[in-house]
């Protein structure tokens, strides 16, 4: 394990695929803000189905919402009706502080690890989804091809009151568990899954289910 500054620890894995793991890794005022974002969105009738947002419908019955398609950067726009308007992207407390995985040096990290990963910290576009998880639900083996490169950050309530919601990956047979606020960075071609979550007494809006926000990104 390596120490990347005073409170995030980072895990470097070239096997069984180019992979980072990174621990602690957004700080308690960042937390903070990402909570009251991520209550928001586990408010009836706010969180989309696969159906709704372009997701693989027969692959997941959990909820999501992609956050660009909300919070949208007007402020380089040449349409004569929107010219003036500001990048609204900075309304969103996750997308703010979702920066860090392209600010801080994180990408130089994980360019080293293989070289079919080495030009990501040269990356110049980037989608966020927020998903969040609950009682019986679960996410089939997939890849993200036409990603380059995807960061999952896991977080949720505690105490902790579901079982279940690891990210699998079916053809190296390892599995990551998600501790909360860990960030694991790997290859979009790289299938991966997520286990079924099992709560018990617990409503879908308490919000005591399993929220991770994906960062797809990559370099046209």
């Amino acid at each position: 394990m390596h120490k990347f500054n005073e409170s995030i620890e980072a895990d470097v894995f070239e096997a069984p695929f180019p992979h980072l793991i990174l621990h602690n890794f957004y700080n308690k005022e960042e937390l903070n803000l990402i909570w009251e974002e991520l209550n928001f969105y586990t408010r009836p009738g706010k969180l989309l189905e696969a159906k709704d947002f372009g997701g693989i419908i027969d692959a997941t019955n959990s909820r999501a919402i992609i956050l660009d398609q909300i919070y949208r950067d007007y402020s380089e726009s040449t349409d004569a009706t929107i010219i003036g308007s500001p990048d609204y992207r900075s309304l969103s407390n996750i997308l703010t502080a979702n920066r860090k995985i392209f600010d801080e040096g994180i990408l130089d990290i994980f360019s080293k690890i293989h070289d079919c990963v080495s030009q990501a910290p040269y990356s110049n576009w980037d989608t966020t989804k927020v998903r969040y998880y609950h009682d019986g639900e679960y996410y089939e083996p997939h890849t993200d091809k036409r990603m380059n490169y995807l960061a999952f950050s896991y977080f949720y309530k505690k105490p902790k009151k579901f079982t279940g919601g690891e990210l699998y990956f079916p053809k190296y047979d390892y599995t990551f568990d998600c501790p909360n606020n860990s960030t694991i960075i790997f290859p979009g071609w790289v299938e991966h899954g997520v286990t079924e979550v099992k709560i018990e007494n617990s409503d879908y809006y308490d919000g005591y289910g399993r929220y991770a926000i994906t960062s797809f990104f990559g370099h046209s």
